[in-house]
């Protein structure tokens, strides 16, 4: 390999990297394949930046650049994780382009080739996101030493209409049976108090003990979600709460001790996401192959309705907005909340199946039909 005789240029496993600091700014990039190809992105970036000093030109920054300088402001964002996976998908089509290049236009490879993938439009709508939220904060907050936005406007990034939705695939009691024991004991446990209190997989795996409250009177506990754990828009979050019955409690006594600050783990470990191998081998052995995490979600509300619990009531389970929501529970609430998942402990309270059970009993077990006589 090829040594360097720039300063700022370093090698790094088989791969270049640029890492160096020129006038106050520092000039970072990775993923050089060849020691060439470094050394002149280098030569261009501190040519850009002497010009900007001599005549106040602008200097433009990469997508590369700017989705770096993103992951380093919110690296504590609940989504992060997501939000690198996107990244990752769309960067080998635009890492290399500057700000001011890219639109609709630039990104259709990107899309076409996702599409060709058998990705749906919602996927690739979230990479596209996560797109645009960069070069909206290009153009409106960050800025360069002389005042000036990264990026004059930001493009209109348009989505792709979601004409390809899955619709929701709640799981039956049987299914869920099948489900648990073919998952990992981390997942198991994890997907178990989803199906007892709708929380998203995001928030379970970041749960921590510091959120626990027990409630005495209910012989449960309930956590205490901080609000920049909430999914939402910012402004409009809230902190919410998780009410725990029966099975959901038990679940959470068997996780004390094993870790000092997050409620799960696996080998002493928080769990950055729930759709991981484990999940998708063990649904698989299930025979329940497109089964999502968020479906465990959809089940919880499915049951709630089979229950016969006010809509009201499972909107404030399920976290979804409404006007009258508080941000401070009473006992009053707590106690209804609580009765309500009460009623989905079991079977007991069950007597409706939602029309897509339906037809995929159908499709298992088909009836013949007499032919006529």
């Amino acid at each position: 390999m090829d040594r360097t005789k720039i300063s700022g240029v370093y090698v790094t496993d088989s791969t270049y990297e640029v890492d160096r600091r020129y006038a106050g700014k520092r000039i970072r990039q990775r993923g050089f394949t060849s020691l060439k190809e470094a050394e002149s992105w280098l030569i261009e970036q501190l040519e850009s930046i002497r010009l900007a000093q001599l005549q106040g030109e602008r200097v433009k920054h990469t997508f590369s650049q700017a989705a770096t300088h993103y992951l380093e402001q919110h690296e504590d964002k609940l989504s992060i994780v997501s939000d690198v996976y996107h990244l990752k998908a769309v960067m080998p089509y635009i890492k290399d382009l500057t700000l001011d290049q890219i639109d609709n236009g630039r990104l259709q490879t990107f899309i076409k080739a996702r599409q060709k993938e058998g990705r749906k439009s919602k996927t690739i709508n979230l990479s596209l996101s996560i797109v645009r939220r960069i070069l909206n904060l290009s153009a409106r907050a960050w800025r360069l030493e002389n005042g000036q936005p990264w990026l004059m406007q930001a493009p209109l990034i348009s989505m792709l209409p979601l004409v390809d939705q899955r619709p929701p695939r709640p799981i039956t009691w049987d299914e869920q049976r099948r489900l648990l024991p073919e998952l990992a004991d981390h997942l198991a446990a994890m997907s178990l108090f989803i199906l007892h209190t709708g929380v998203r997989d995001e928030v379970i795996c970041n749960l921590q003990w510091a959120w626990e409250v027990p409630i005495p009177q209910l012989e449960v506990s309930v956590f205490l979600v901080p609000r920049e754990h909430v999914k939402g828009i910012r402004g409009n979050k809230t902190d919410r709460v998780i009410m725990c019955n029966a099975v959901a409690q038990s679940v959470i006594e068997k996780q004390r001790g094993k870790h000092p600050t997050h409620v799960f783990t696996y080998r002493g470990h928080p769990i950055e996401a729930m759709n991981n191998n484990g999940w998708r081998n063990g649904r698989e052995r299930a025979g329940l192959g497109d089964l999502h995490v968020h479906d465990l979600r959809h089940t919880v509300g499915m049951r709630l309705r089979e229950a016969g619990i006010a809509e009201e009531t499972i909107a404030d389970i399920l976290w979804h907005r409404r006007k009258s929501m508080t941000a401070h529970y009473s006992m009053g609430q707590l106690v209804e909340l609580h009765q309500a998942l009460v009623k989905i402990e079991d079977e007991t309270h069950r007597w409706n199946i939602s029309l897509m059970s339906l037809v995929r009993d159908r499709d298992l077990i088909r009836v013949p039909q007499k032919s006529p006589t």
